[in-house]
C-alpha cells in the first residue's frame, strides 16, 4: 500500500521564494525576484531527502501559475525553470527571454 502525502506550494514574499512543503517539511524552493512587470526565477531547489518525487516540476508549475496569474511576465534565468517552460509551452505566452541586461541586473540584486 502506498501512503500519499500532501504537497502544498506557498509563495513567500518576504524570502522572494515559492515553498513546496510535504506534510508540512520545506521539501524545496523556486526563488525569484520581481523587476516592474517581469518575474525572473533564478534558482529552484529540492532537498535530496526528497529528490526524485516530482517536487521541483510541481513545484515550478504552481509557480509559473501564479506569477501568470498576478500578471507578470515570466524570465527563466534557472536552467530548471527554463527546461520546464521548453516542455510546456503553456507558459510561452507569458515567458521573455533572458538577456543580459537581466543577467546584470539579478547579479546586481543578489549581490553576485
Amino acid at each position: 500500500m502506498t501512503q500519499s502525502s500532501s504537497r502544498v506550494v506557498e509563495r513567500v514574499d518576504d524570502k522572494h521564494r515559492y515553498e513546496i512543503l510535504v506534510d508540512g517539511e520545506l521539501a524545496g524552493f523556486a526563488a525569484f525576484r520581481d523587476r516592474d512587470a517581469q518575474r525572473v526565477f533564478h534558482h529552484t531547489e529540492i532537498d535530496d531527502a526528497h529528490a526524485g518525487q516530482g517536487l521541483a516540476s510541481h513545484l515550478v508549475q504552481q509557480a509559473l501559475t501564479d506569477a501568470r496569474n498576478a500578471g507578470k511576465r515570466i524570465v527563466p534565468v534557472c536552467p530548471y525553470v527554463a527546461r520546464f517552460i521548453r516542455k510546456h509551452d503553456e507558459f510561452a505566452d507569458v515567458t521573455d527571454p533572458v538577456t543580459e541586461d537581466v543577467l546584470t541586473w539579478i547579479g546586481s540584486v543578489l549581490g553576485d
